[in-house]
């Protein structure tokens, strides 16, 4: 089927002028890219690698496969609903409201610490490097610069995400390099140990996921993409397989540099195996191309979900009044911006530990549903029924579905016990919405979706 051209999303039912449409393809990726900030490989490099028993990479190798199966599900529902929201769009006009409603509340809680994650990290790193300036003090002032940038809009963060990839990509070249000098004078005697199944590896693989959040994240841009049914799937598949192919580029040299799974303090094995391969200089210059990783990735993080609240808000699932307010000039959701920013201030109070934890849940929740709602909207409701139809609306996202579930028997019992907690809060705001399921939630409107749409 011909796609449609793409239009300026006015009103979805309010009357309010739509978001803009700038990004293509290079952009998008860019976007997802930064999102994954490809540098946050070292963030749980330490931790991941213990729990696989040094087998970072072959964890890194599953997680990607099992996201590959997933992208291509979210590729198929961006064609058919191209509109801001990601997984809470394409469950909400699956499944109905009610499913919808949980699945974009659940997601939520990981998009919510995202970027609380990243202020955490760029307080910690710049601390490690000015110990006479408080941890909170960096972690303030990286939140309220981050907080201005999504205010001014998506085409400022895009030319950004230019800088932060760019940099980004330049470091783990040098890291690439100085790793492969180091094996010339210390030759490992099995360069493919890492990549062999080990205990622990599904389990490293299910906290891994959470890295490739970023193909997700760029299915909320679908109203802000030029064509958002061509560019979206292509965008979300080569950020999960750029990204993906990165990670284990660098987990791999990494374990070649660094043999083993022994680390003074695993939240710094990233700085320790620098120092080892450049010296301090090079331990230097990590921490400032970390901490901009992170600044970009809290900066689209932040987008994410504020585009997500803004969805819901122009649904009436959140305050519409409130939540779907655009800025008159930047056109950006203002209030879903600031609202994030407020969430993340929790930041200068908790620790790195605890808040990893929270994460997860929500995401496996998303790719589960995702993968469920390419079969139900082209095998059930729109009767899809040829060999070829069967592949790629069933076969492919029945295995990315599985291997979802499979990761999910890996997360940690806290993991499960925020996020049900979590969930169980949710289901108690939808009764209140609903009045006990009396009503049906709003549902969305789109202007310039077809849901025939392939």
């Amino acid at each position: 089927m011909k796609e449609s051209a793409p239009t300026e999303p006015a009103a979805h039912g309010t009357g309010q002028p739509g978001l803009k449409r700038v990004l293509g393809v290079p952009g998008l990726t860019l976007f997802g890219l930064t999102y994954l900030a490809p540098v946050a490989v070292f963030t749980t490099y330490g931790a991941v690698t213990q729990v696989t028993g040094g087998h970072l990479p072959a964890a890194y190798v599953v997680a990607l496969v099992v996201m590959l199966f997933t992208a291509f599900s979210y590729g198929r529902m961006a064609r058919a609903y191209p509109t801001a929201g990601s997984a809470y769009t394409y469950t909400q006009q699956t499944f109905g409201g009610h499913v919808g409603f949980l699945t974009g509340w659940t997601l939520m809680l990981d998009y919510l610490f995202l970027p609380m994650i990243n202020f955490l990290l760029i307080g910690i790193y710049l601390n490690s490097q000015f110990p006479a300036v408080p941890q909170w003090a960096f972690t303030l002032a990286a939140l309220l610069v981050v907080f201005g940038l999504n205010v001014l809009g998506i085409t400022v963060m895009s030319r950004i995400n230019v800088l932060v990839v760019g940099v980004s990509v330049v470091l783990i070249l040098v890291f690439v390099a100085l790793a492969l000098k180091h094996l010339s004078g210390h030759p490992s005697p099995a360069p493919f140990a890492a990549f062999t199944p080990g205990q622990g590896v599904f389990a490293g693989a299910a906290i891994l996921a959470l890295s490739f959040l970023g193909f997700d994240a760029v299915s909320t841009l679908s109203e802000e993409a030029r064509n958002p049914r061509r560019d979206i799937p292509r965008a979300v598949v080569l950020t999960t397989l750029i990204g993906g192919l990165l990670f284990v580029l660098v987990a791999w040299m990494g374990s070649l540099a660094h043999p083993g799974h022994d680390f003074a303090d695993p939240d710094t094995a990233g700085v320790d195996i620098m120092a080892a391969l450049g010296g301090a200089a090079f331990e230097t210059i990590f921490v400032g191309i970390y901490v901009i990783g992170a600044f970009g990735s809290a900066m689209t993080t932040q987008a994410s979900v504020s585009r997500i609240l803004y969805s819901m808000g122009r649904d009436g699932v959140l305050p519409r009044r409130a939540f779907s307010l655009l800025h008159p000039r930047f056109k950006s959701p203002v209030f879903a911006v600031a609202v994030v920013s407020a969430v993340s201030l929790v930041a200068l109070f908790i620790s790195l530990d605890n808040a990893v934890v929270m994460v997860n849940f929500g995401a496996l929740i998303a790719f589960s549903m995702v993968n469920l709602t390419v079969i139900k909207h082209y095998l059930v409701d729109g009767r899809r029924r040829s060999a070829g139809d069967l592949f790629r609306y069933g076969l492919l996202p029945l295995v990315g579905f599985a291997l979802t579930v499979w990761l999910w028997t890996s997360l940690s019992g806290v993991t499960f016990q925020v996020g049900l907690a979590w969930m169980a809060a949710g289901l108690v705001y939808l009764m209140v919405l609903t009045r006990f399921f009396r009503r049906r939630p709003p549902v969305m409107t789109f202007s310039d979706a077809d849901p025939a749409a392939v």
